[in-house]
């Protein structure tokens, strides 16, 4: 993933909540589909059937049976403690609510049908199950599970658990979910404690629905029943699972210690072999960035994913660097970018003129953050695809236009998008002060055309209504970021100021809708498909995590609609352009910053074979050096 200047509380809760959903709310990039030389039979009306141990829509599996992936060391050794930081507090062990501050690593013990890798963007591999058969037509699939798989209570899991887990999720969990997908299953059925079959309605998307159930953890039904436990109230602990890690020990608002279970069903499983080598993973939260820094300067935790250029760039200059205890690198990045920006919220009168979007975007001046703030160590976001084919460029080439064509006979879309180029953040002339005179000029042009004008005052006008902005933020980090865009808005006229809110109400107010301005990430995958409608559909766009800037765009809808029945990979490419082209055009977001590596800082007690392509991920295939760890430990590297 790129990294910004957020802490890294913020981008952890993200990556946490992005890999749940990854699983739990299809249209993320496990996309699974394949055949490996299966076993075919026939469904009614001779419908082949496939049998596979995994699924991949293009292409074929990266991985086949019983192989162990590329990128781990099957021989690194076990034990020792992974520790990173978050920031602010939590009060709950549910990622699955909107009520609650979630905890950090909620999901680690959770465990899905279906997994992916991190070196194959279309695939996904039985996991929980054994093997999986579905027809051709895909109006169905069975999932033939393991019969060695242990709740951490050491009852078995079956199909009735999975079951119950499934249905949980359309009941109880997050309304944007419900909404897309409860009507697309038309029932689940249990075969018998090992077989279970998910029949799906004429209306579900046929690419989508293998990923969809595949994504289905597993939790205990008896654990649920008994305790009285709901997916919509928050929790004190996480769910009963299956997975290499369980809740250890918790100190609220200030640690958690997750332990690996030590009858861990799958330790064996070749898929699993050279993962999950830590015996404890430790989370130390703290109030704010600088606090952070400060703990891991002095040993408090041992990892960090640096997400601040002002750090990176100045900040590793302290003892335990200069020492050599601590490891400073930046590692490949193959994913797609983060999409990071500030979007407006479309639901305020204001912002629904396009031109007042567009000026204000005009006062984010880039070139001058990325020469003074951020040491030229990142590049601006271009698309919700950098970083893939999937990215519009340039005009539109005739295959976009053929799809791009009938939404404008609609009347959804100015005959404009066929001939015009992809849309780009505005560029400033200058990177020596934070104001671009040019750029003043050409939103102040915007405005008077949008009917603000400014007052004797200096201030922005209409309707008797001032232009007031106001950027809402948890992080103080982003104090140096947003305050010079407020220095330049009001140059334009506009009443802006920054307003930094505590962790619990920014999430709150976030939720609610009560902001002008906020910060989103809104990066997409290499096989996008129904959960777009969680990031830009209209039926979920009043109560989304995924679409904070609140946006209905009937256009964007039915493109939404086309790239879910795309059936080859050039339909879902250009499809997925002609979406990305729409997108960039309503200039909601004001698109922020990136970097194509990863950069980490880490006490020189880990190792690690390789980076693979799509996700950086330290806890899952990294392992612990105990040699190395104790001569730091003797030489005084932990405070």
């Amino acid at each position: 993933m790129k990294n910004r200047p957020q802490s890294q509380a913020i981008a952890a809760q993200r990556n946490a909540r992005d890999r749940v959903l990854r699983k739990w709310l299809a249209g993320s990039v496990i996309g699974v589909a394949a055949l490996w030389a299966g076993a075919e039979a026939f469904a009614d009306g001779h419908d082949p059937v496939t049998v596979s141990h995994g699924y991949t829509n293009f292409g074929d599996l990266k991985y086949g049976p019983n192989e162990v992936l590329d990128y781990v060391n099957v021989d690194a050794p076990k034990g020792g403690e992974f520790s990173q930081w978050s920031q602010g507090t939590f009060d709950s062990f549910n990622l699955f609510t909107r009520k609650g501050v979630p905890a950090a690593l909620t999901t680690i013990g959770y465990e899905s049908l279906l997994t992916g890798t991190a070196d194959d963007p279309y695939g996904s591999y039985c996991y929980l199950c054994e093997t999986i058969e579905y027809p051709e037509s895909r109006d169905w699939v069975i999932f033939n599970l393991r019969q060695d798989v242990k709740f951490w209570d050491g009852t078995t899991m079956t199909a009735e658990d999975i079951k119950y887990s499934f249905e949980l999720t359309l009941e109880q969990g997050i309304t944007e979910y419900r909404s897309v997908y409860s009507q697309f299953i038309d029932s689940v059925d249990v075969l018998d404690d090992y077989r279970i079959r998910f029949n799906f309605s004429d209306s579900a998307p046929r690419r989508d629905v293998v990923s969809w159930v595949g994504g289905t953890s597993a939790w205990s039904k008896d654990w649920f029943e008994e305790n009285g436990v709901r997916l919509d109230e928050t929790a004190d602990a996480p769910f009963m699972g299956t997975g290499p890690y369980r809740l250890d020990a918790v100190d609220i608002g200030r640690q958690i210690i997750y332990r690996k279970y030590p009858d861990w069903w799958g330790a064996d499983l070749p898929i699993n072999q050279g993962r999950n080598n830590f015996e404890t993973i430790r989370v130390e939260y703290f109030a704010d960035s600088s606090a952070a820094f400060e703990g891991f300067k002095s040993g408090v935790y041992t990892f960090r994913n640096e997400n601040s250029s002002l750090q990176w760039a100045t900040g590793y200059d302290f003892p335990a660097r200069e020492n050599g205890w601590v490891k400073v690198e930046e590692l490949p990045d193959g994913s797609i970018g983060t999409g990071q920006g500030f979007v407006f919220n479309l639901n305020q009168e204001k912002f629904q003129d396009p031109l007042v979007r567009e000026a204000i975007t005009r006062m984010v001046n880039f070139e001058w953050m990325n020469e003074t703030l951020f040491y030229g160590l990142y590049e601006r976001p271009e698309s919700f695809w950098d970083n893939s084919d999937l990215k519009a460029t340039g005009v539109p080439s005739p295959e976009e236009v053929a799809v791009l064509q009938p939404l404008v006979d609609d009347g959804l879309l100015d005959a404009s998008i066929l001939t015009a180029e992809a849309v780009l953040p505005p560029a400033s002339e200058t990177a020596e002060r934070p104001l671009d005179r040019r750029q003043l000029r050409a939103a102040s042009a915007l405005l008077d055309e949008a009917g603000w004008i400014a007052g004797d005052d200096g201030l922005r006008r209409k309707n008797g209504e001032v232009l007031s902005v106001t950027f809402l933020e948890r992080s103080p980090q982003f104090d140096r970021i947003i305050n010079p865009i407020v220095e330049n808005l009001k140059r334009l006229g506009v009443d802006a100021v920054l307003e930094r809110v505590d962790t619990a109400q920014y999430i709150e107010r976030r939720r609610a809708g009560t902001f002008d301005i906020v910060n989103a990430s809104l990066g997409q995958t290499f096989e996008p498909g129904q959960g777009l409608a969680q990031f830009f559909g209209s039926a979920a766009a009043d109560d989304s995590s995924r679409n904070p800037m609140r946006l209905k765009l009937p256009a964007a809808d039915r493109l939404i609609e086309q790239i879910v029945l795309s059936e080859s990979l050039d339909e879902l490419t250009v499809r997925t352009r002609a979406l990305d082209r729409v997108l960039r055009a309503e200039r909601f977001w004001i698109p922020q910053w990136q970097k194509g590596v990863h950069t980490v800082a880490y006490y020189d007690l880990y190792d690690f074979k390789e980076v693979p392509p799509l996700a950086l991920s330290p806890i899952d295939n990294w392992w612990y050096d105990a040699e190395r760890a104790e001569e730091l430990r003797a030489a005084g590297a932990f405070q």
